[in-house]
């Protein structure tokens, strides 16, 4: 009877210790997991491994500077300045541009390593490390829908802001329908719909709007859909066209610069005071804008004239094609030169007050075949159209897209919420 419960014993007390061992074992485990760090990268490195110095680029920094003082040789400077100049320039790194220096952890806290932030998601690397090499990369970017509308009381730019979108969509949805609406002459009451994506850094760092992809303006009760899509997939050609396939851009833009206005328009019966009210036509269309202000040649061409003559000031005159050449007078500077070839929406020259001008603005003169008109009421020519082979492919590639526009509701303008508030008796005090 004894020998039996001794073997009962002896089996507990081993039971005992095998549950002991892997109790232990599983605690340290735990332990194991607690002690160990888990490595987090920043621009491809651990900076664990590294004393890290974070700055911005300083009015009088250079680069070479900054590298002599963290104990770099002059060598390898030089070598970046000129092996890497496609790469990294060091002529343009730019006040308030942030960089990171990594450093060995040694005494001397030399620079292994120099990260210059292009802008919030581009960056360049200089390893210095052994071979000296500069490269670009970007930081991982996460893209996150976003559909908004508004309805305009005052003016776009403050629709947008009003319902706390990216300033930059202002800019983007002028852009998409700068051949179609006239933004100098939206009305009270035009509504606007718009789909993009949103970028942020680490899932919570925002880093701008992306490009436009579905768009619907009503402007003057006139439904305007825009739709994003790649018409030549080699040459990564994207254009953008209504819920019929048609192109919504012309040939011209309505304006040679953004959201400014017009201060006096084409008129050929004005007469002026100052003139004894003689007959003293205006065969130009003035934008006013601040002194600076960047004027757009409204379409491809080649300019004829960049130069400065009596009244007319500073000026540039581009020749489109046998039919049209439009004229930009009174500028601060030109950005081209005669026989320059200029696409649309590239810059060429900026505002000013230069010739004959009362204040700072750009005269636009519109010829065709030779005669000055109005370009406000010229009936511009379209761009090329889509092609009939990728229309199939564009009305299946649009119809979810116009779906969502079409169920995307509009906020409660101030009328009403009050209406609203009233029926269900809500008053303010």
């Amino acid at each position: 009877m004894q020998k039996y419960w001794g073997a009962i014993l002896a089996l507990i007390v081993i039971i005992a210790c095998k549950d002991k061992k892997e109790i232990n074992s599983l605690v340290e485990k735990e332990e194991i997991k607690k002690v160990e760090k888990v490595e987090v990268k920043q621009f491809g490195f651990n900076f664990e491994n590294f004393k890290v110095h974070r700055d911005t680029v300083r009015n009088g920094d250079s680069f070479g500077e900054l590298m002599l003082e963290n104990h770099v040789e002059y060598p390898k400077i030089y070598k970046i300045s000129q092996e890497y100049k496609d790469t990294f320039d060091v002529r343009k790194i730019r006040v308030g541009k942030p960089y990171t220096i990594l450093k060995s952890k040694d005494t001397l806290e030399a620079a292994q390593v120099f990260i210059y932030e292009n802008d919030r998601i581009n960056y360049t690397v200089v390893d210095l490390r052994d071979s000296v090499i500069a490269y670009t990369d970007k930081k991982e970017v996460k893209y996150v829908e976003r559909v908004a509308s508004g309805i305009i009381e005052s003016s776009l730019s403050e629709a947008i802001l009003d319902q706390g979108i990216d300033y930059n969509v202002t800019n983007n949805l002028s852009e998409v329908y700068a051949w179609t609406i006239d933004f100098f002459r939206l009305q009270k009451g035009d509504k606007f719909k718009v789909i993009y994506k949103e970028k942020y850094i680490n899932d919570s760092i925002y880093a701008g709007a992306g490009p436009i992809e579905s768009a619907f303006f009503e402007h003057n009760g006139r439904p305007i859909y825009a739709f994003a899509y790649e018409s030549d997939s080699l040459k990564n050609v994207v254009d953008y066209y209504d819920e019929l396939a048609n192109n919504l851009r012309r040939t011209f833009l309505r304006a040679p610069v953004k959201f400014s206005r017009i201060s006096s328009k084409y008129n050929l019966k004005r007469r002026i005071k100052y003139y004894g009210y003689k007959l003293r036509p205006h065969k130009g269309t003035d934008y006013a804008a601040p002194i600076g202000t960047p004027i757009m040649a409204t379409a491809d061409g080649t300019v004829t004239e960049s130069t400065r003559r009596g009244g007319n000031g500073k000026y540039v005159k581009i020749r489109h094609n046998g039919t049209y050449s439009t004229q930009y007078l009174h500028m601060k500077n030109q950005n081209v030169k005669k026989g320059q070839f200029v696409r649309q929406g590239d810059v060429i020259g900026w505002i000013g007050m230069t010739g004959n001008t009362g204040g700072p603005h750009v005269c636009y003169r519109f010829w065709r075949n030779g005669r000055q008109v109005d370009p406000l009421k010229e009936e511009l020519p379209l761009a090329e159209p889509l092609a009939e082979e990728l229309r199939a492919d564009y009305f299946k590639f649009i119809s979810a897209k116009k779906e969502q526009l079409d169920k995307t509701a509009y906020p409660k303008t101030e009328e009403e919420l009050v209406t609203l508030n009233q029926e269900n008796g809500i008053t303010k005090n």
